[in-house]
C-alpha cells in the first residue's frame, strides 16, 4: 500500500472550535483557545502521523469582517489556505445563529475544485433532531464530499472525520519527520501561551489590543532551567497601566499563570521576565504588524 499525505485547511468563522479540533486531533495543545472570538491570529500547522499516511492540518484565523490592518492580515491568511491545501474542512457551529461570514466563505469555496468537508461542531450542545436539518441546509448550498457532526471538545465524531479525510488523501511523500508535530518555533509557542493567559485574565477589547514577542529563550542545563524574556505590546498608556495592574499585580498574575504552562511545555523550571511596552497603534500599522510577526 502506497503512503498517502496531504494538507488540510481548517477554515470557518471565529469561535467555531477550529483550534480545539486541531488540539483534539493532535492529542496535545498546539493552538491556544479562548471563549473570545478571533483568538487565532496566525496559521498553525499540526502534523498527524499514521503508519500509512500523514495529514498536515492548517488551523487558520476565523474569517470575519475586517476593521484594522491586523484583522485584514488574519483574514487574508485564512483565505490563502483555500489555494494552499489539498483538502478544505469548513467548520460551523451547531445550533448557533449563522455567523455573518458564512455566506462569503461559501461563495469563496464555490470556485475551489478541491475536496470539501463540513464539520458541524459542538453537537454536544444541541438536541440530536436539530443536526439533520443543519446538514441538509449546508448540503444544498455546497456539494460537500462529506458532512460530519462532531464535538471537538468531547471528541465525538472526530475519528469518523479522520477516516473520511484519509480516504481523500492521494499518494504522496512524508512532508515532515515522524517526531515533528508542528512547524511552529519555540518562541511562537511561548508567545501564544502568554497571549492565551491575557485572554483569560483581561476582558472586553484589551486582549485584542496587544501583541506578544519573545526576545530570548536560553537553556541553563545545569539548573534544569529555561530563561525567557518576553514583551506585551499595547497601543495606549492607559492599556499599559491596566496590563501592569495596581502594584504590578496583573502582570505578576499573567506571568505566574504562563510560567506554569511553560514549565509543562519545556519539562523544566522556567524563569519568565515579562514586560509591557507601548507600541502606539500597532494593529493599524502594516510595518509594525510585520515586526510583531503578523
Amino acid at each position: 500500500m502506497s503512503f498517502k499525505s496531504g494538507f488540510i485547511g481548517i477554515i470557518g468563522p471565529p469561535n467555531v472550535g477550529k483550534s480545539t479540533l486541531l488540539n483534539r486531533i493532535m492529542g496535545t495543545k498546539l493552538a491556544i483557545v479562548s471563549p473570545k472570538p478571533q483568538t487565532t491570529r496566525n496559521r498553525i500547522l499540526g502534523v498527524f502521523h499514521q503508519d500509512d499516511c500523514q495529514m498536515v492540518f492548517m488551523d487558520t484565523p476565523g474569517i470575519h469582517r475586517t476593521r484594522t490592518a491586523l484583522h485584514k492580515s488574519m483574514v487574508d491568511a485564512a483565505f490563502a489556505a483555500f489555494h494552499e491545501v489539498d483538502i478544505i474542512l469548513m467548520m460551523v457551529e451547531a445550533g448557533a445563529r449563522e455567523d455573518p461570514a458564512v455566506p462569503s466563505i461559501i461563495n469563496g469555496l464555490k470556485s475551489i475544485k478541491k475536496p470539501l468537508f463540513l464539520g458541524v461542531n459542538k453537537i454536544d450542545k444541541v438536541e440530536k433532531e436539530r443536526i439533520l436539518p443543519i446538514l441538509g441546509d449546508y448540503g444544498e448550498r455546497l456539494p460537500f464530499d462529506a458532512m460530519i457532526p462532531i464535538s471537538a471538545l468531547k471528541g465525538y465524531g472526530v475519528d469518523v472525520l479522520l477516516r473520511r479525510l484519509k480516504l481523500r488523501l492521494k499518494p504522496g511523500p512524508e512532508f515532515f519527520p515522524p517526531d515533528m508535530d508542528t512547524d511552529q518555533s519555540e518562541a511562537f509557542m511561548v508567545s501564544e501561551i502568554i497571549r492565551e493567559k491575557i485572554y483569560q485574565y483581561l476582558s472586553q477589547e484589551l486582549p485584542y489590543a496587544c501583541a506578544v514577542t519573545v526576545s530570548r529563550i536560553e537553556d541553563v542545563p545545569e539548573k534544569n532551567l529555561v530563561s525567557i524574556g518576553a514583551e506585551i505590546h499595547v497601543e495606549t498608556e492607559s492599556q499599559k497601566g491596566i496590563f501592569i495592574g495596581r502594584g504590578g499585580k496583573m502582570i505578576k498574575n499573567l506571568g505566574r499563570s504562563a510560567r506554569l504552562e511553560l514549565e509543562a511545555l519545556f519539562e523544566a523550571r522556567v524563569y519568565l521576565d515579562l514586560a509591557v511596552r507601548l507600541e502606539k497603534n500597532w494593529s493599524k500599522d502594516t510595518r509594525a504588524l510585520k515586526r510583531l510577526g503578523y
